[in-house]
């Protein structure tokens, strides 16, 4: 029953991300990415907060040493998910390749909510391969429809990243240190838009973390009575 539940959840939780891919194909072509390069990123660079983010900066302008900065910056998070996934996903060097490049929230998100250390792993892969498949499919679908469907704006698909983005953004405002990351990030994000080329204010925004990480101290641990 939990293998069953695991792997339901995994293409529930693909299904949902191949409406982003969709979107992310529609932006990628009526920002100038032909069809091919749209799946290309999808396919190897294959995590949706830095390719929005990437064709967003090179849509409006921006010089590519900053789109991939931002891009860059947006993933460094899968880096911490691998440190942690790489205690439970063993095997060959390209078995190990293949679950880096699957290594995003969804599969790491799934993998360790599991109850049981032995469905870690397969629910990661189950996770990973389910996204992957639908993400790709959904960018193709984007593409090859971006003309009939026009400007992503026309069904709102331009919302889809930044809602996205927010609700990864949700949990780390439940802590000081997240609440103040945000709000130095923003405050320095604005000061900088009217004045940087676009896409620079986000890199520039990442200086709100060393904020809150020089300003906000960690709280020991409750005592027990």
């Amino acid at each position: 029953m939990l293998q069953r539940t695991y792997v339901r959840d995994a293409l529930v939780i693909g299904a949902a991300t191949g409406v982003f891919g969709v979107a992310f194909g529609v932006l990628a072509t009526t920002t100038g990415f032909s069809v091919a390069q749209a799946g290309a990123l999808s396919v190897l660079v294959f995590t949706g907060a830095s390719q929005f983010a990437a064709v967003s900066v090179a849509g409006a302008g921006g010089d590519p040493i900053t789109a991939l900065g931002s891009a860059l910056l947006l993933g460094a998070r899968n880096a911490f998910y691998g440190m942690t996934m790489s205690a439970h996903v063993k095997g060959s060097l390209l078995k190990r390749a293949v679950a880096a490049q699957l290594t995003i929230d969804e599969s790491a998100a799934l993998a360790i909510g599991q109850r049981k250390p032995e469905d870690i792993e397969p629910a990661f892969w189950a996770a990973g391969l389910s996204v992957f498949v639908f993400w790709n499919l959904g960018t193709l679908a984007g593409a090859l429809g971006g003309d009939a469907i026009g400007h992503p704006s026309a069904l709102g698909l331009d919302a889809a990243f930044p809602a996205g983005f927010i609700a990864l953004v949700m949990p780390a405002l439940r802590t000081r240190a997240g609440r103040v990351a945000a709000v130095s990030g923003l405050a320095i994000a604005m000061v900088a838009l009217p004045v940087t080329r676009p896409g620079l204010p986000i890199v520039l925004a990442a200086v709100g973390a060393l904020v809150a990480h020089a300003t906000v101290k960690t709280e020991p641990p409750a005592e027990s009575p």
